[in-house]
């Protein structure tokens, strides 16, 4: 079996609130089967320099056939947002280049996003809608 950190709306809170951001969560599919498929958890946050993130769990992965022990999610997806609309990061960071969505994210590679997107100087859009790099 692969080496897995599953993660919790919580746990996802927590990362983000440990990077100074303003956060709710809610969870989505229960423990019930009746309840809603689209996605397992869903945790909204707004950092101090007006970047925002939604990060989603989709769906549960199944590490054993009969759900007993197996049940996470190790994999989430990342939209970012400004000023409440989807965005690319500007030019010159590692991530979000030329789309707004990062998909299949394990923990540590989600808390490399959410270091990157806490450090954006929102400046930067501003230049780079004037100079027609954005």
């Amino acid at each position: 079996m692969d080496v897995f950190n599953a993660m919790t709306a919580e746990s996802v809170g927590e990362i983000l609130k440990e990077a100074g951001a303003e956060v709710m969560v809610r969870s989505g599919r229960s423990e019930s089967y009746s309840a809603p498929r689209e996605f397992s958890f869903e945790v909204k946050a707004i950092f101090p320099n007006g970047m925002g993130m939604h990060v989603v769990a989709r769906q549960f992965n199944y590490r054993d056939p009969w759900e007993g022990k197996g049940r996470v999610n190790d994999l989430v997806d990342v939209m970012l947002l400004r000023n409440g609309a989807l965005t690319p990061l500007p030019k010159g960071y590692p991530l979000f280049q030329g789309v707004e969505e990062e998909c299949g994210l394990d923990e540590e590679r989600l808390k490399e996003v959410v270091e990157c997107v806490r450090k954006v100087n929102v400046k930067l859009y501003l230049l780079q809608e004037m100079t027609g790099d954005m």
